[in-house]
């Protein structure tokens, strides 16, 4: 046979084993990479909604207070003190289901890395 048409012998068990290691380094850097993105993607809504959330915030204390005064002052001469209990538990209704409402937006996984977290699971799947 000439030296042209030799065929290369199969690789070894080194070989072998060796460019296994190889593909679940790429495997692992591949995912890395994915979550470092969908990390920058949650990180900059995140401050988005932080920002969003605090000039809000901040709003509504104005409109609150101004719209409370307003209210006490048409109502304390008919009500009295009453007012101010019947304006607390509004509030407090308020905030409880302003609290609960933010749970369940926490609870619905928003925030999560889910293509990472999905493509990990079928990774481990598929080894397994």
């Amino acid at each position: 046979m000439s030296a042209e048409n030799q065929v290369p012998p199969p690789p070894g068990l080194i070989a072998s084993v060796a460019g296994l290691a190889k593909n679940c380094l790429h495997l692992l850097l591949s995912r890395l990479e994915l979550a470092a993105l969908e990390l920058t993607e949650v990180r900059d809504t995140v401050l988005q909604l932080s920002i969003v959330f605090a000039v809000a915030l901040l709003a509504a204390w104005f409109a609150i207070a101004f719209g409370t005064a307003t209210l006490i002052y048409l109502c304390w001469e008919a009500m009295g003190w009453k007012i101010l209990l019947v304006l607390a538990l509004a509030f407090a209704i308020l905030a409880i289901g302003l609290v609960l409402w933010g749970r369940s937006l926490v609870r619905q996984g928003k925030l999560g890395l889910s293509a990472t977290m999905a493509e990990l699971k079928s990774d481990r799947d598929m080894l397994l």
